[in-house]
């Protein structure tokens, strides 16, 4: 199966799983990432997160949960659609008046927001191996960002029907070094298996 063809069939079962839970369970999960991936995460470390699509793993939580712990926060900015992923500062993850409309439909900092690089960042994703790999929307934003950014620690989340026992990887594929879903968290994986 085409890295394509297998985003159609995730995608679909995704947006089913999605709708197939009441929107009460749905607000219960991923309140705040697992103890273990706590542990890895410094004290005054910059979290790098995503707004979520309406079928995506939901990140606005651990939002609110890290600005409450001191953490900095910063979202991914687009200046257009061609444009490489940049990220900048979340100041408000309570209101979220310092957001404003993308090139992708998605809230995103303003263009005053500072510039920011996240030590720590959640990823969305497609597919996921239970060894680290990611499929991702395709256009390749996250796996260049990472790929220039080696040292930050990347963390999937997703869906338990987005787990798959393989994916069709190239070279500029950069896989995860851990994914959380509502049942379990995978890894974190060593660094040298991985990129």
């Amino acid at each position: 199966m085409t890295k394509d063809e297998l985003r159609k069939t995730l995608r679909s079962a995704r947006r089913e799983h999605v709708a197939a839970q009441p929107e009460g369970i749905r607000a219960l999960l991923f309140l705040r990432p697992p103890a273990a991936i706590l542990d890895l995460i410094p004290e005054g470390a910059t979290i790098g997160l995503y707004r979520a699509n309406p079928h995506e793993a939901p990140a606005a939580h651990y939002a609110r949960f890290f600005a409450e712990r001191g953490h900095s926060l910063a979202l991914p900015r687009f200046l257009s659609r061609g444009a490489d992923m940049h990220f900048a500062a979340f100041t408000e993850p309570f209101g979220e008046s310092d957001l404003e409309p993308g090139p992708f439909g998605l809230m995103q900092p303003a263009a005053e927001a500072a510039a920011m690089i996240p030590d720590v960042l959640f990823v969305p994703l497609v597919g996921f191996t239970r060894d680290g790999a990611r499929l991702g929307q395709g256009g390749g934003h996250y796996d260049r960002w990472l790929e220039a950014h080696p040292d930050t620690l990347a963390i999937g989340l997703g869906w338990d029907v987005q787990a798959v026992d393989d994916l069709p990887l190239e070279a500029h594929d950069y896989a995860l070094d851990a994914v959380i879903t509502p049942t379990r968290m995978y890894g974190p994986f060593a660094k040298e298996t991985l990129h």
